[in-house]
């Protein structure tokens, strides 16, 4: 076995036995981890409170041979309070939660998804802002290569901005007015789509809740899906409650 530090967010936890839990998190130098937090279901658990989803951690473990590892000490870097005192932000979150599980591999290290995630929660932290959890996913889709075409019609090449009015998954991007099919897409959002994948991130995470960014975070949420090939339990659920 080999001893490791590390920082993560935790992701999600399973019950393990009568006192102990597995816990998921995402590292910044492994990768997704799933380790063994021993007796933290007790009530002298001195970090069971710790490693509770959402919660960013220092850790300190043993790397196992097997799929799991052991955690044997952990502290906080932040609990972000503010987000889990509000219901809307923490579907957000947990949002966010649910696609990092998703695309992070065990052991493979990717700092940069790890970094994405902390600094969406941070945000979150920051602002209500309804653009975190699809500026999200979009940034998570350029990282994974699979960002959707915006700057030419992906069927016939057609770059004027006045035609290019609909998206569509199959094909993975924008469509003009002759090669449209899938969902339609305003000018006002194919602006947003184009301002959150091209760096302007602090204006997009200023924009109030309107149409557009609803508009936005349907596409986004569902180019994600079709990404999983699954649906995004936390945001299916959101919208039914």
């Amino acid at each position: 076995m080999t001893l490791f530090r590390d920082r993560g967010v935790v992701l999600r936890t399973i019950r393990l036995g009568e006192a102990d839990r597995i816990v998921t998190l995402m590292t910044e130098e492994h990768g997704k981890v799933r380790a063994v937090a021993k007796g933290v279901r007790r009530t002298t658990s001195k970090f069971g409170s710790r490693l509770e989803p959402l919660s960013h951690v220092a850790l300190l473990g043993w790397q196992g041979r097997g799929d799991l590892d052991t955690i044997n000490q952990v502290e906080v870097v932040d609990t972000f309070r503010v987000v889990r005192e509000d219901l809307d932000r923490m579907a957000s979150a947990m949002s966010l939660l649910e696609v990092v599980d998703q695309i992070g591999q065990e052991r493979h290290a990717n700092p940069r998804l790890y970094a994405m995630l902390v600094g969406a929660l941070a945000a979150l932290a920051d602002q209500d802002s309804p653009m975190v959890a699809p500026a999200f996913f979009l940034k998570a889709l350029a990282l994974e290569g699979s960002a959707p075409v915006l700057d030419m019609c992906v069927s016939c090449g057609e770059e004027d901005a006045s035609v290019l009015v609909a998206f569509d998954l199959v094909e993975g991007g924008v469509l003009c007015r002759t090669c449209r099919r899938g969902r339609s897409l305003s000018p006002d959002g194919l602006s947003l789509l184009r301002r959150t994948l091209g760096g302007g991130l602090s204006g997009v995470l200023a924009e109030p809740r309107s149409p557009v960014t609803d508009e936005v975070t349907a596409l986004a949420t569902e180019a994600m899906e079709a990404h999983l090939d699954r649906r995004l339990r936390s945001v299916r659920s959101g919208q039914v409650s």
